[in-house]
């Protein structure tokens, strides 16, 4: 699986991060402060790697700042992006399974290590529900992505 990554600091849990989705078999792109030369910006860098999911490039993200609010908020402003900031490996595994996110947000500041394999574990062992009250939400925010693009 393709995964973008970005981060606003070349942090060592950001490193972490790109070294464990390698070790778990995943390609990473890198946005941000993990890449030379590329804007560290949370906005952009975070724009950067949700686009990468929407557009195609990539089958899923893991955007990262200090808190994690600024990058998830940049993230849910692309079209066709549900970014979950998570905190532990339920709220994970709750985001990919009734909100079928499709883009991580992780904040610099509280992931540890430990944590951090968690919420990974979590995140790519839970299924999108195929219930139909959870399949009608998450098409619902499509419906609001594609009204947000009509005004």
């Amino acid at each position: 699986m393709m995964i973008s990554v970005s981060s606003d600091m070349d942090e060592p849990v950001a490193r972490l991060l790109v070294a464990e989705l390698r070790r778990r078999g995943h390609e990473v792109r890198e946005h941000g402060a993990l890449r030379s030369g590329a804007d560290p910006q949370w906005a952009v860098c975070s724009e950067a790697a949700a686009r990468d999911v929407a557009e195609g490039r990539s089958d899923q993200a893991v955007v990262c700042c200090w808190t994690g609010t600024g990058a998830s908020i940049a993230a849910n402003k692309v079209p066709g992006v549900r970014a979950a900031l998570c905190t532990d490996a339920a709220t994970a595994e709750g985001a990919r399974r009734w909100n079928d996110a499709n883009v991580l947000a992780l904040s610099l500041r509280l992931t540890s290590a430990p944590v951090l394999t968690e919420i990974l574990g979590a995140w790519f062992a839970a299924e999108p529900s195929q219930d139909p009250e959870d399949v009608q939400n998450v098409a619902r925010v499509g419906r609001l992505d594609a009204a947000r693009n009509v005004s």
